[in-house]
């Protein structure tokens, strides 16, 4: 896995100039945005070490450091973002170093924390081929699944590149506030799934409905927190990231109103994670699939005769239809085992 993703970043790498056209980059934003690809892509390996790295904590029961794997990255980012982006004035040459050092630190801390389990070892030829078919039969529609949001904001990041370089900024600003800001929520969607599988091995299926339960309430909380937080400090966060004009509405609106949204983001993990640890993996691919396409193309396509805030609306009914859809879905899964 590791070498196909290394394989895919150095392609990335090469093709970003043309890839980055097809999204409708031009000029200086072309160029500025390669130069992050270039950059940036050939790491790609280090992001599937510390997924691998957080899943075999998830297994050996130790959530805590689990979790600890994804909010370290998350907390390094946050750090040294402002840092080298504005303080040493890097731009994106600045968002790259900090991206790879962040996804450096996540590893670093993976490897240090299996460590203590002994759970790192030599590879055995003779185990690579049934490991493979097993871990393939769920890997592979989970694989689809994660695709699918990819797609989706290449649409939407194709459809805002039409209002110039300040809809783009709006953007990439959310999207560097995102990981931050939901850390728990993406960390929680990991953790909730070995709770899921233990309980309906050992018969409980009411058990099973109460840690979904449990993981929609904790999202909500998350959520409101968040939205509290960012609502209350959108003027610094605009001063932080220098926002201007288009870029400004884009992200005053989404601290102040959009990042409800993330609550149905957070029901479409969760249940994502029920349905793929309860023997239903392609739900998660169809679901994801789907909030990517039909929750995206045409509610992103209606709201960009609005502009940039248009299409961010649309993104946003698009994920509360199918995140919704994926709850009732998840519940009804667990009501038939």
């Amino acid at each position: 896995m590791v070498g196909v993703t290394a394989v895919l970043g150095t392609l990335t790498a090469v093709l970003a100039s043309f890839l980055l056209k097809l999204l409708g980059a031009s000029g200086e934003a072309l160029v500025q945005a390669a130069g992050f690809m270039h950059l940036v892509s050939p790491f790609l390996p280090l992001v599937c070490y510390g997924m691998a790295q957080s899943a075999l904590l998830r297994c050996v029961g130790d959530a805590r450091r689990s979790m600890q794997v994804t909010v370290v990255g998350a907390i390094v980012s946050a750090i040294l973002d402002p840092i080298l982006i504005f303080g040493f004035d890097m731009g994106l040459t600045g968002a790259a170093i900090s991206t790879i050092i962040s996804r450096g630190t996540v590893v670093a801390f993976g490897f240090f924390s299996l460590r203590e389990h002994r759970m790192l070892e030599m590879p055995r030829l003779w185990a690579i081929a049934p490991a493979t078919r097993q871990i393939g039969a769920v890997a592979l529609p989970a694989i689809a699944t994660n695709l699918a949001t990819p797609v989706g904001g290449l649409f939407t990041t194709h459809f805002m590149s039409r209002f110039g370089l300040e809809a783009i900024t709006g953007q990439a600003t959310i999207e560097r506030i995102v990981p931050v800001a939901f850390a728990f929520v993406f960390a929680l969607t990991g953790s909730v799934g070995p709770i899921m599988s233990q309980n309906l091995g050992a018969g409980r299926k009411d058990r099973v409905r109460e840690a979904l339960y449990a993981s929609l309430k904790l999202t909500a909380l998350c959520v409101l927190l968040t939205w509290a937080i960012l609502a209350a400090f959108h003027t610094p966060i605009l001063h932080l990231f220098a926002s201007k004009g288009v870029a400004a509405h884009i992200v005053t609106l989404f601290c102040c109103w959009l990042v409800a949204s993330y609550f149905f983001v957070g029901l479409l993990f969760v249940s994502n994670t029920a349905f793929n640890n309860l023997g239903h993996p392609f739900y998660s691919t169809g679901f994801n699939w789907g909030r990517a396409t039909l929750g995206t193309i045409p509610f992103v396509w209606i709201g960009s005769f609005y502009g940039p805030i248009g299409i961010l609306i649309g993104q946003s009914l698009g994920v509360v239809i199918f995140g919704s859809l994926a709850a009732l879905t998840a519940f009804r899964v667990i009501k038939k085992l």
